[in-house]
């Protein structure tokens, strides 16, 4: 079971203030949605075709200029998932480089409300993996901060 709310908060002391637009001119931000249902967290396999081939990932993607991360949220989940009017509270924001190019920033969400089912509209495999399994999967190493903080890895 994920951590409640208030305990993510305290973890990551850092102020979770008003929403802010990404500018995108200094570091490009990436968001990504935790989803739960019954215990079980949403995760997504990249396609053969895509760069970190076959690696799982949290749904979501790149913060757009002049859109504020819960905005990006939003349109990457409808995007990916098909789901509208994603809504969540940010537990987790950190920097990361992959080998080779700049850093990014992500930013992570847990998803608290949105419209419609979600489907797979983009990966190679998607599917909902109690908390514990996760950390048995190739995620994409951005993602693996992430997943020892909040799985207990």
């Amino acid at each position: 079971m994920w951590p409640p709310i208030g305990s993510i908060r305290a973890l990551m002391s850092k102020g979770l203030g008003s929403p802010q637009v990404c500018s995108n001119m200094d570091m490009l931000q990436v968001v990504a949605g935790i989803l739960e249902r019954s215990g079980r967290i949403l995760i997504g396999r990249r396609k053969p075709e895509q760069s970190h081939a076959l690696q799982w990932e949290f749904p979501g993607g790149k913060v757009e200029p002049g859109e504020t991360a819960e905005q990006a949220l939003a349109r990457e989940l409808e995007e990916e998932l098909g789901i509208r009017r994603a809504a969540g509270t940010e537990i987790a924001r950190y920097q990361y480089r992959y080998p080779g190019k700049g850093p990014i920033e992500l930013i992570f969400f847990r998803v608290e409300s949105y419209d419609g089912e979600p489907r797979n509209l983009v990966f190679h495999e998607m599917r909902w993996e109690p908390p514990e399994g996760l950390g048995c999967l190739d995620f994409v190493e951005g993602d693996r901060d992430f997943l020892r903080t909040f799985a207990g890895r």
